[in-house]
């Protein structure tokens, strides 16, 4: 990982703070030393610490949603990291990406056919691996800049709530860029992954010396140190409503849920189950509430007003498209404030986007459908008949296959009172249902079966169709005679189905391969992809600069 000058002291502190010159008690503000900085830090004054630090830790939530403008490296897969996430789910099981009618070109059908001359995973690409190495790997630097001025002792020393709320932030940023790395670059933790290599950590920004990797027992250590220390220190901050860290209802703050969160994965990847499961409890005590069935996507029994034109649906009023209706969200962001519409318009067949009037329509393979309950709504989530649908600009019609999503449906965009080619919309990263599922599979691995049921029991009771009988793990008919950890991976698939490349991440940690023998709607069908291939090679651009990856 190249590490570069930091260019922040002077210069970029008297430029954004100037204008609080006369409040800074610093004369003249363009002047600000190092030494001046670490002077008001120190001095505990609230007002002051604020006004330097506050705009240098007010945008580290774009970290979660970044989007590189390497040259040559602006397509679809590359940018942002949200669409990284939907180009891995493509490479799954569960997703079918249109019909077979979109032929064999274009960067989605690539990824999606899983081509045995596509190998994105190797070293030697210099597109899709290398950009995804250089996203995932500018979090942590990112929040080293930031570090510099936010030394543990010198916060102890500050008494700031301020800083040590500061500090945190930093913290959990530089945790999840590792995490992202470890995920992508090393052997799933638990499948031979534990006594690989890690990542060569960094902790100062600057001009290094290329640092040797860290083992990965090493690496998660730190990640989960960082983690901890965040998590600490957000509780002593007072920051939210409660003054216990937790900012619910601020969407985009980085704050003790999102640490809990990222924790609660770090262990569950590694094994740590405990801490997953106090991890997963403290975030469940302030975000109780799951998404109603009528703000959980479109109904199939309303297709075909919307076809008729009889009927519409706002995106409005979709949880996954609207934060104000989504109960759930721990980190998402808002139309206008940073969010990426990409999965808007890559999973909402009635959008003018990639994922309704291209076709690259984005439906579950009936293997996972049919093992969804009849009395679980979220079967009703998805298209039984294929659908003519006319697209509101150019008036063009296109017959919508069965099995497409609704879950993201939506035929008028965020804040638009027609239907038109707008895509707006707001974006969910981090929700509840996440952490239930979390917290279940930590409490089946560990041997709490009963546990692990009662958790997924509420998740199955808030997915229950109004007026059928609540559903739970004793009665939900595909999961008769499976184990308690065998209830949560399906629960697993069906629930968090689209979202953050979560079907890749999770088949690369339990060892599941991709195999689509057998679908009937694969029109790549029989195609498999190993577990192997879902680690990425290094890129040679990171070997070639730091040599002790050859070590």
């Amino acid at each position: 990982m190249k590490k570069y000058i930091l260019c922040i002291s002077v210069a970029v502190i008297a430029l954004v703070f100037a204008s609080c010159s006369d409040q800074l008690d610093v004369a003249p503000p363009n002047n600000l030393t190092d030494e001046q900085i670490q002077e008001i830090l120190a001095s505990g004054d609230e007002v002051k610490i604020q006004m330097i630090m506050k705009g240098l830790v007010a945008d580290l939530d774009a970290n979660f949603r970044l989007a590189g403008n390497y040259s040559g490296f602006s397509s679809n897969p590359l940018n942002p990291l949200t669409n990284q996430d939907l180009f891995g789910n493509l490479r799954g099981n569960d997703i079918v990406l249109g019909e077979r009618t979109l032929g064999s070109g274009g960067t989605y059908q690539i990824f999606y056919s899983l081509d045995p001359s596509f190998e994105p995973w190797l070293a030697s690409d210099r597109t899709h691996n290398f950009t995804w190495w250089l996203l995932a790997a500018t979090p942590h630097t990112n929040a080293n800049k930031v570090l510099a001025y936010l030394g543990s002792d010198a916060v102890e020393q500050s008494g700031s709530k301020s800083m040590k709320d500061y500090r945190a932030r930093c913290l959990t940023v530089r945790a999840y860029g590792y995490m992202l790395l470890m995920e992508r670059y090393q052997k799933a933790y638990l499948q031979g992954g534990k006594e690989g290599k890690g990542m060569p950590i960094y902790t100062t920004y600057g001009v290094n010396k290329p640092v040797a990797p860290s083992s990965a027992v090493e690496t998660y250590n730190f990640i989960k140190k960082d983690l901890t220390e965040a998590v600490k220190l957000f509780a002593e901050s007072e920051k939210g409503e409660q003054q216990d860290g937790f900012t619910v209802g601020i969407t985009n703050d980085v704050d003790r849920a999102v640490a809990q969160f990222l924790l609660a994965r770090a262990a569950l990847w590694t094994g740590d189950y405990t801490t997953c499961i106090s991890s997963c409890q403290d975030i469940l005590a302030h975000y109780p509430n799951l998404i109603p069935q009528s703000a959980y996507g479109i109904q199939n029994s309303r297709a075909a007003g919307l076809a008729e034109g009889t009927d519409d649906v706002k995106a409005d009023d979709n949880a996954f498209s609207c934060l104000k209706k989504n109960p759930e969200c721990i980190l998402g962001w808002v139309d206008g404030s940073g969010a990426q519409t990409y999965q808007y318009s890559n999973f909402n067949c009635f959008a003018e986007g990639n994922g309704g009037l291209s076709e690259y329509y984005m439906r579950m393979d009936n293997r996972l459908y049919e093992k969804i309950a009849d009395n679980d709504f979220r079967k009703g989530i998805f298209l039984t008949e294929p659908l003519s649908y006319v697209y509101p600009t150019d008036k063009r019609s296109k017959q919508i296959p069965a099995y497409t999503n609704l879950k993201w449906g939506a035929t008028i965009a965020l804040q638009q009172t027609k239907r038109n080619n707008q895509l707006n919309c707001d974006y969910t990263y981090y929700r509840t249902s996440e952490v239930l599922l979390m917290l279940a599979e930590a409490q089946a691995v560990s041997g709490q079966d009963g546990a692990a049921k009662n958790t997924l029991n509420k998740l199955l009771a808030a997915r229950t169709k109004t007026g059928a009988t609540t559903l739970t793990c004793d009665n939900y008919p595909s999961m008769a005679g499976k184990s308690a950890l065998e209830m949560v991976k399906l629960q697993w698939r069906i629930e968090m189905w689209g979202e953050n490349g979560l079907e890749f991440a999770n088949n690369k940690r339990w060892g599941v391969n991709v195999d689509r023998s057998g679908s009937a709607i694969h029109w790549s069908n029989g195609k498999t992809c190993s577990v192997e291939h879902m680690t990425y090679e290094i890129p040679i651009q990171e070997t070639s600069t730091n040599g002790n990856w050859n070590n």
